[in-house]
């Protein structure tokens, strides 16, 4: 097995890959902890499906990069989806599944409707549940999801300590002056970013797992939030690494291949966080 694991490194779209798919395993982590601990998890599901529907627009116009369009829809997207959750009259998985729901719907419907392949359904199915698009990736595709990656992680380092104190109180943290509204804005910005990255490995439909399950896993073990980030990134890195390696020597989808690890990486965590009744660090 080992010898055919590095048959396949020679070739450069499965070292492109495993590249691809680790920084953004890692990237979804690193503000997993954050969603799930404000209970905004959906957030994943509601950006991605208003992507599903930005690709749809871009495949019509035949756009050459659909990140040109996907990513600044998705970014938009997601400032409106924290505006409107914070309305009063629309709570915020209200606004969720508004507009994922929406976006959804009308991304189908323009596929349909402006059909430029004779295989729609193939389409739709590789979109919504990932394919071998994360096989086939230029250098180019590469670089811009190292940078994207890299400027993922700067932000999150950098505001660290803001994100922490948004995540656990954000109302103390905003009677301390703390521009709340700022870094609640940011983190969806960044969030946006990750589900358009994500959607190359996963899919639309899957792109959640990789920000909750790594998350839910560390928080079996770990009980603060320092170490229960690092660990959802640990286990969210190596989980795609070894998603993906399995998908290639066994030849099954990635994007289904990558989740079915990280729930059984899941798996695996509750039944060591009961035997050992979790980390108290």
């Amino acid at each position: 097995m080992f010898d055919k694991i590095a048959m396949y490194l020679q070739y450069s779209f499965v070292r492109y890959a495993l590249i691809v798919g680790v920084l953004i395993a890692l990237c979804s982590s690193l503000l997993g902890v954050t969603l799930v601990l404000k209970r905004f998890s959906f957030i994943g599901d509601g950006l991605s499906h208003v992507a599903f529907g930005a690709m749809a627009i871009a495949a019509v116009l035949n756009l050459t990069n659909e990140m040109l369009l996907v990513l600044p829809v998705t970014i938009i997207s997601a400032i409106l989806l924290l505006r409107t959750g914070q309305n009063a009259r629309i709570n915020g998985d209200a606004a969720i599944a508004m507009i994922s729901v929406s976006a959804l719907a009308f991304g189908y419907l323009i596929m349909n409707i402006f059909a430029t392949s004779s295989n729609l359904s193939g389409d739709v199915c590789s979109t919504l549940f990932g394919s071998t698009s994360i096989l086939t990736l230029n250098s180019r595709e590469v670089f811009l999801c190292i940078g994207l990656s890299i400027a993922v992680v700067v932000i999150f380092l950098l505001f660290y300590n803001k994100i922490f104190a948004v995540t656990f109180d954000e109302n103390f943290s905003k009677a301390t002056g703390m521009r709340t509204n700022g870094y609640n804005l940011l983190i969806a910005i960044v969030v946006a970013v990750i589900i358009v990255l994500s959607m190359n490995l996963v899919g639309s439909l899957l792109v959640s797992a990789l920000v909750v399950f790594p998350a839910l896993s560390a928080m079996r073990l770990f009980h603060t939030f320092k170490s229960v980030t690092v660990f959802s990134a640990v286990v969210s890195v190596l989980c795609a690494f070894v998603g993906i390696i399995i998908s290639i020597l066994a030849g099954t989808p990635v994007g289904s291949t990558i989740v079915a690890v990280d729930v059984a990486a899941f798996a695996i965590c509750c039944a060591a966080g009961k035997m050992t009744g979790g980390v108290r660090t």
